[in-house]
């Protein structure tokens, strides 16, 4: 059974039902909705859809919806700009007339203010390097460093600046409502910088209601600094390296990469490795071998998911990207992992006891994890000790706990209901688990649940073989 999750963008080329059948069958476990591109129709007509083939199917998919996030973005262009090493490019805010041959806006009209003379900015993906030679109250005037052509609604990364926008736009707020509206399970934080934005974001997830876990983007500078403080107040850690590959030094980014997880997995947040894992199958049925090692890489390092964007969104081959991510991680694991979570801090009693659950079944050659939970919590916990050969199966009473726990690492939800009588749920899950044949005589069963002892609830480790 595969450990490391995977995460397809939903797009053109997989939006059909048939198409989003096709990528769960290969081994999809949750499904991202870009907000940078989808319009809130699409969003109603695709949530209900993947509902149905959960239903269907009879497996947890979770839906985790991307808000855009405060991306800075030149104006619409009338025509491209070919532009030149030495060209100089105006950059405008507001209503500012253009002065110069290559001018443009942008949308956010603090830039100037942002930014200083001398510093360099980096327009679509980075294909575009300029320096800031003047600056007025109303424009830039830039220097061209490499070539490009460049055209309409371009993103711009400031390397090293700190932008004064704000952690959610009147359009990522209007995103998560609707995300709300639909139980969505899962909304990813796009360029979050503090863990103050995390509040915020958990702030307006609460005003609507909504229990929905929030994934933190890792995508600059200013996060990677402030990494500590966001892993502990995010659900979920997103390595998003399109844009961190941007802002930092390319040579920095495996060693950014391997501190972020370590990180999560000491403090026992999944994380997400995503961006190009298989960027050469949007338009190639196969992978380039220098993206087989860099999946097996996360996979070896643990990461709870590897995630896939344009591959499946708008790729010639969606179910084939999957399958590759599949086979690679299933090879990956049973030769091991880097063992970053040996360094998790147990903060409490009740991780302790988790831990100590994941010790015994360690210690044993067939064995599997059974945990009962209402929250999820529990499940959390034991994941992030990263057992090394055991499965964690998640029993919870609703099908919102089941999606939630989707993303952690090595465990398979299973939603059943729970009886007053705790004996009673743990016969019929390890009955349930039998007749799927999960469970086969000869194993041990490393059942983690509450025993009620008069008015307490006390968390408990038993062993049952398999009868």
């Amino acid at each position: 059974m595969r450990k490391t999750k995977i995460i397809c963008t939903l797009g053109p080329a997989s939006e059909s039902r048939e198409a989003v059948r096709g990528l769960a069958e290969a081994g999809a476990n949750l499904f991202r909705l870009n907000m940078s591109h989808a319009s809130h129709d699409w969003v109603r007509g695709i949530v209900p859809e993947i509902r149905s083939l959960e239903r269907e199917l009879g497996v947890a998919l979770a839906i985790l919806l991307d808000t855009q996030g405060p991306a800075i973005r030149t104006g619409n262009l009338s025509e491209k700009f070919d532009l030149k090493p030495g060209d100089l490019l105006e950059l405008t805010v507001g209503k500012a007339a253009p002065a110069e041959r290559y001018s443009t806006g942008v949308n956010y009209d603090g830039l100037v203010n942002d930014v200083e003379v001398g510093n360099r900015l980096l327009i679509d993906n980075g294909l575009i390097h300029v320096e800031i030679v003047e600056k007025r109250h109303d424009r830039l005037l830039c220097r061209v460093l490499t070539a490009g052509v460049l055209g309409s609604r371009r993103h711009i990364n400031l390397p090293g600046v700190k932008v004064n926008l704000p952690p959610l736009t009147e359009k990522d707020r209007a995103d998560v409502a609707l995300g709300a509206e639909l139980g969505v399970d899962f909304v990813a934080l796009s360029f979050c910088r503090e863990p103050e934005d995390v509040d915020l974001l958990r702030a307006v997830l609460r005003s609507h209601r909504s229990s929905a876990r929030i994934v933190a983007k890792i995508e600059d500078q200013l996060a990677v600094r402030n990494i500590v403080g966001i892993v502990a107040k995010a659900d979920a850690i997103m390595v998003a390296r399109g844009d961190l590959g941007i802002e930092c030094p390319m040579e920095e980014l495996p060693i950014i990469q391997r501190r972020i997880v370590k990180s999560c997995l000491r403090s026992g947040r999944p994380v997400i490795v995503a961006t190009q894992l298989l960027e050469s199958m949007i338009t190639s049925p196969m992978p380039t071998r220098a993206e087989v090692t860099d999946v097996a890489n996360a996979a070896f390092e643990q990461a709870d998911a590897v995630m896939l964007s344009g591959e499946t969104a708008v790729g010639r081959y969606p179910v084939e990207c999957v399958k590759v991510l599949d086979r690679v991680t299933r090879r990956i694991e049973r030769s091991g992992g880097a063992g970053y979570a040996a360094e998790a801090v147990l903060r409490d009693d009740r991780r302790r006891t988790m831990h100590s659950a994941v010790v015994l079944a360690n210690s044993m050659e067939r064995a599997a994890l059974v945990v009962f939970t209402r929250r999820g919590m529990v499940a959390d916990i034991v994941a992030g000790r990263r057992p090394h050969r055991a499965p964690i199966f998640a029993f919870a009473e609703s099908e919102e706990v089941c999606r939630k726990v989707q993303l952690n690492w090595g465990t398979h939800p299973v939603v059943m209901p729970f009886d007053a009588n705790p004996e009673v749920t743990i016969h019929n899950a390890e009955r349930l688990l039998r007749e799927r044949r999960l469970a086969e005589p000869g194993d041990n069963l490393i059942i983690v649940t509450d025993l009620l002892y008069g008015d307490d609830l006390y968390d408990s480790i038993q062993v049952r073989p398999v009868k």
